[in-house]
C-alpha cells in the first residue's frame, strides 16, 4: 500500500523564514528518489535545490514559479511504499526516507563523493615538509631551486 508523504520547505538557515520558486524539477506523476533535488528556490541570501527526503511518486505540487513560500509550506507530496514496475524490492519504502532536509547534505551519494588526502608519494629531496604543503597547491613551484 502507498503512503502518501508530504514535504515541506525546509528552513534553509540563517532566519530565512521564506524562498520563492524559481524552477520546479519534477511534475506530478514522475517518480523520485530519495535525496533527489525536486525544486529549485531562491531565498534572499542564495539560489539552491532542494532534495526530497523521500523516494517515490510525485503526487502533487504546491505553488507555481515565482510563488513565494513560508517555511514549513508543503512544497510536493510523495506516494511512497510502491515501487515502479520496473524496480524490485521490498516493496515497504515508507520507512526510507533520509530524514535529509539540509541542502548539501545527502545520505546516498555522500560518503562517494568525499575527497581524502592521500600522501602516497614518497617525498625526495631537501624538505619534506615543503614538498608535502606545495604538492597540492602547486607542484612546480616544489621544484624550484
Amino acid at each position: 500500500m502507498a503512503q502518501v508523504l508530504e514535504f515541506k520547505l525546509p528552513d534553509l538557515g540563517e532566519g530565512l523564514t521564506e524562498a520563492e520558486i524559481v524552477r520546479w524539477l519534477v511534475e506530478v506523476g514522475d517518480v523520485v528518489a530519495i535525496d533527489q533535488p525536486v525544486v529549485e528556490v531562491e531565498t534572499a541570501k542564495a539560489m539552491v535545490e532542494v532534495p526530497c527526503p523521500y523516494g517515490g511518486v510525485v503526487t502533487a505540487r504546491f505553488g507555481e514559479e515565482g510563488t513565494e513560500l513560508p517555511v514549513g509550506a508543503p512544497l510536493i507530496t510523495v506516494a511512497v511504499g510502491e515501487r515502479p514496475a520496473s524496480a524490485s524490492g521490498s516493496g515497504d519504502t515508507a520507512s526510507e526516507g533520509s530524514g535529509n532536509v539540509l541542502v548539501g547534505y545527502g545520505t546516498s551519494e555522500a560518503p562517494a563523493r568525499r575527497r581524502r588526502v592521500r600522501q602516497e608519494r614518497p617525498v625526495s629531496g631537501g624538505s619534506a615538509t615543503a614538498g608535502q604543503a606545495g604538492a597540492a597547491a602547486a607542484p612546480v613551484q616544489a621544484q624550484a631551486a
